[in-house]
């Protein structure tokens, strides 16, 4: 059940990385909190990945993401919701859209800014 939770955290963070709302680290983590119970095999991969290793080691070792990071994150995100904002005529939509946004840009600049 573990390694479910894992593999379906990846795929969820890996598509973070090109979906606006979706955010990517918190969901590596889970599925590094999820293998480090059910596999380490999957464990060791995932902290080793190329790509998505650097997340969950800079988030989970200095507690933060790198300026880089932090303006890629921002501004996929401006666009996303800017473009959704824009098409959609649902006012309940737009407010979620607006209060996640905030939310997430918010804990973004909040966050610390780590050295590359």
């Amino acid at each position: 059940m573990y390694c479910t939770i894992g593999w379906i955290s990846i795929i969820l963070g890996i598509l973070g990385i090109f979906l606006p709302l979706l955010p990517t680290t918190p969901f590596l983590l889970l599925a590094v909190f999820c293998f480090e119970k059910g596999s380490k095999k999957f464990y060791n991969y995932t902290l080793n990945n190329k790509v998505l290793g650097k997340y969950i080691r800079d988030y989970r070792e200095k507690n933060g993401i790198t300026l880089k990071n932090k303006i890629i994150a921002i501004t996929v995100m401006t666009l996303g919701v800017g473009s959704s904002f824009v098409t959609t005529d649902k006012i309940f939509v737009k407010i979620i859209l607006a209060t996640v946004f905030i939310g997430v840009t918010t804990y973004l600049l909040k966050l610390n800014t780590i050295q590359e």
